[in-house]
């Protein structure tokens, strides 16, 4: 009888892990998926927003390449969490959909079963985004920063108008009566020569071609038949005038190539250091702060003594060049400066625990945003199974309620701790502990009775001609279940 029992035993052991492998194959195709539209959206939006800054500079496509590629840092940490709950929803809805979680209930699989190789998995991707966060994003925004700069330093290559003044190269202004689009070339040029304040000259030609030296750091125009009128401004009795058929005039430009800056030009934000660094920096800041915090006291302590007692000696900013016993307006001014100077002082602490609190709420967003793969398997799981459909509509639509909300705790926590409203850590960690419970809630529910979403419900806030196709398809669900 023994080893009767001990070989059922055996056989439902296996059985639950090829079913636990069963669940994670389900889910690896959504996440995938999902996680790769999510990133095309994130970049599409991410060119459309930058794409007027990357036209028109002739910047190089690796340039571009590069700027795209430190960017995709911050769109993965966004994508992994929500292509967690898009996965965990369709997984779970698919297989509900086609009864077998009511087959795996029925085979003594309980619900915590089912969630414990998806809850393992989401672990283990919640470690490697924390890694991430405070490995790769730190660095990859500091990069992403540093060449955005150098990219907005960058000047559009120099466009001459037809009838119009051109003032783009400084020292000179100049005016080019026709252009031709697919050349270099001009027709009618007039300069203007600003470089010498003592002389004023002008250039006029009939023909010239216009380029940029190799390095984009000079301007070159190569003239033909003009002439050169020179006019000395200290000596306006002085003119000259010079014909020429060839003539070639190099302008110093700035801006117009692309300079690279050093990683290190910069000073790293909140956003560009690992969590450990801002723990070093708010430590330090935590020291600065406790030390102005004595010296305000002890020299409130001092003045207050020197005044009342005579003891010690006024302090510097005290001082007002008189003894205390010749003047009776001396204690009520010396007041009145020891207390601006003390409310100064504590304003600069105020704005101390301000930027502690900045830098802590950092630390715990590069936690708090990985442990939500953890809560939304908690989330999806029980959703997936309620809605029992498996579609990435469904899918979608549920996730991006859910995330929109988890988001706008996020960021509503985010402002009240930078506002010292909130601790850093009830700010940061509001939105996992709301969703986190809500979460266990529907499991445990979901784990004792058989809950279904009503769809039929939301049939009212849908056009009248749609209504039919959403009842055949609930009616088959129905039939189905």
């Amino acid at each position: 009888m023994m080893t009767v029992y001990c070989d059922m035993r055996l056989m439902i052991g296996r059985s639950q892990s090829l079913l636990s492998r069963h669940i994670l194959r389900g889910l690896i195709g959504p996440f995938v998926f999902s996680f790769v539209t999510l990133m095309f959206l994130f970049l599409l939006q991410f060119v459309m927003k930058f794409i007027d800054q990357l036209v028109g500079k002739g910047l190089t496509s690796w340039v571009i390449i590069e700027l795209i590629a430190l960017n995709l840092a911050w769109m993965v940490v966004l994508a992994v969490p929500m292509s967690v709950l898009v996965a965990t929803l369709m997984a779970f809805g698919d297989m509900s959909s086609r009864n077998e979680i009511t087959a795996m209930k029925a085979g003594g699989m309980s619900i915590v079963r089912m969630i414990a190789p998806v809850m393992l998995s989401s672990i283990a991707l919640a470690c490697a985004l924390i890694w991430f966060f405070n490995s790769v994003l730190p660095e990859a925004n500091h990069r992403a920063k540093t060449l955005g700069m150098d990219i907005r330093r960058k000047k559009p290559t120099l466009s001459l108008v037809s009838g119009l003044f051109s003032q783009e190269t400084t020292g000179y202004s100049i005016l080019v009566r026709k252009t031709f689009e697919k050349t270099s070339d001009l027709e009618g040029i007039t300069l203007y020569d600003y470089t010498n304040p003592a002389t004023n000259v002008v250039v006029t030609a009939q023909s010239g071609v216009i380029s940029f030296s190799p390095d984009f750091r000079r301007l070159i125009m190569d003239l033909h038949h003009g002439e050169i009128h020179t006019l000395d401004l200290q000596e306006t009795d002085r003119y000259r005038r010079i014909h020429f058929t060839d003539h070639r005039i190099v302008m110093e430009v700035e801006g117009f190539d692309f300079e690279r800056s050093e990683a290190s030009t910069f000073i790293r934000s909140d956003r560009e250091l690992s969590a450990q660094d801002m723990l070093r920096i708010v430590d330090s800041l935590a020291l600065e702060t406790d030390r102005s915090g004595k010296e305000i006291q002890k020299a409130v302590e001092q003045d207050i003594d020197f005044l009342l007692h005579g003891k010690g000696k006024p302090l510097p900013y005290a001082a007002l060049g008189l003894p205390v016993y010749q003047s009776t307006i001396h204690p009520l001014t010396h007041s009145r400066q020891m207390s601006s100077v003390v409310n100064n002082n504590i304003l600069r602490l105020g704005a101390l625990r301000t930027q502690i609190n900045q830098y802590m709420v950092e630390v715990h967003k590069k936690y708090s945003i990985p442990a939500a793969c953890i809560v939304f398997v908690l989330i999806g799981v029980p959703l997936g199974i309620m809605s029992k459909r498996g579609g990435f509509g469904v899918a979608a639509t549920l996730s991006l309620g859910f995330f929109l909300l988890y988001w706008a705790c996020l960021i509503g926590g985010e402002k009240l701790a930078d506002r010292t409203l909130l601790s850093p850590a009830v700010g940061m960690w509001m939105a996992n502990i709301l969703l986190g419970a809500l979460g266990v809630y529907l499991t445990f529910r979901i784990g004792r009775e058989n809950v279904a979403i009503n769809w039929g419900f939301f049939s009212k806030f849908i056009p009248r001609r749609w209504r039919t196709e959403l009842a055949d398809e609930v009616r088959e669900q129905e039939t189905a279940a």
